[in-house]
């Protein structure tokens, strides 16, 4: 199994994320009859078969990991003018992790799932998450 990091470029909260997740899909015209998030990029991953039904992306936002989302599958897709691109077909439910500090990368990238931060406690709270954001930014976590 392979994980997926990606930067969430234009949003800055795991709430913003949360307010838009269903628009996304419609904005490419991309209908995949489900209740799932979808995120179109360039290339497809070569390592898919590790990946589909298995693993998460996990995106980074202001310099931090802190969520992820359970990848469903990946499909392809091409636009009108013959470019193809990748769909990341993903749950809807977005996971908040620890924050984790990345520098910013183009793209995608691969994560090792002993890279991957853990998942918060479900009875975390946000000034939890604040906390640990912070001590992330020191590099104390």
């Amino acid at each position: 199994m392979i994980h997926m990091v990606k930067l969430c470029v234009g949003v800055a909260t795991v709430e913003e994320l949360e307010s838009y997740r269903d628009e996304r899909a419609h904005w490419w015209g991309a209908d995949y009859g489900e209740d799932v998030h979808v995120h179109r990029t360039r290339m497809m991953p070569k390592r898919r078969e590790e990946m589909e039904g298995i693993s998460s992306i996990y995106w980074v936002m202001s310099g931090t990991i802190c969520c992820r989302q359970p990848i469903l599958r990946l499909a392809p897709y091409t636009n009108a003018e013959g470019k193809d691109y990748c769909d990341i077909i993903m749950a809807p439910d977005i996971v908040r992790t620890l924050p984790y500090p990345k520098r910013p990368f183009q793209g995608w990238r691969y994560l090792r799932p002993e890279d991957a931060p853990p998942d918060m406690e479900s009875n975390d709270n946000e000034n939890s998450a604040e906390i640990a954001a912070e001590l992330a930014r020191m590099g104390l976590i």
